[in-house]
């Protein structure tokens, strides 16, 4: 890792990301009752309930609508969902504002195309590594695993040992009766 992604990674106060082929693998389930089903990673929970005990904000911006998506969210307590975006840009605008937080303060992780434009907004541009090539280009940052598989705990990791809090926080689970 450079000096560069540490250096932003270091300021970075809101982790947003996109869901499909982030937080999960990037295949939807379609039932014929018009139901859908998504397999989400649980060490990207674990490293979100970490994120946030260090006191950083998380969130989601999809094109996509999905109950799945904001019944995840709600269990770990992402406070900026938003779905069915046909604008993610301005949806990505309107977060930052609403967060109180500036452009150099967030981290975005995208896998698509409609997400380089967000990924060049962001301080720290993540594309996780089974990206579309043009995405991964745009990225600051490339995770070592795809989508679905772990990668937003990567990019938490990254972030919260730049800011040198990841052995405090996990610290607990090392050590459970320190």
């Amino acid at each position: 890792m450079t000096s560069d992604v540490q250096q932003r990674a270091a300021r970075i106060k809101l982790l947003l990301m996109d869901c499909d082929g982030v937080l999960t693998d990037g295949r939807i389930w379609l039932f014929e009752n018009g139901e859908e089903q998504k397999g989400f990673h649980t060490r990207d929970g674990l490293g979100l309930e970490i994120l946030h005990r260090a006191g950083l904000r998380s969130g989601i911006i999809s094109g996509r609508r999905s109950a799945a998506v904001e019944q995840r969210a709600h269990e770990l307590k992402m406070l900026f969902v938003r779905q069915g975006c046909e604008d993610k840009l301005a949806a990505f605008a309107e977060t930052v504002s609403h967060a109180g937080v500036t452009t150099d303060e967030v981290a975005y992780i995208g896998d698509d195309l409609n997400d380089i434009p967000l990924l060049r907004q962001a301080g720290l541009a993540i594309a996780v590594s089974d990206a579309a090539q043009e995405t991964r280009e745009s990225a600051h940052y490339v995770t070592t695993v795809p989508g679905g598989y772990g990668a937003v705990r990567e990019a938490i990791e990254l972030i919260l040992k730049a800011q040198g809090r990841w052995d405090e926080l996990v610290k607990r689970y090392l050590n459970p009766r320190d």
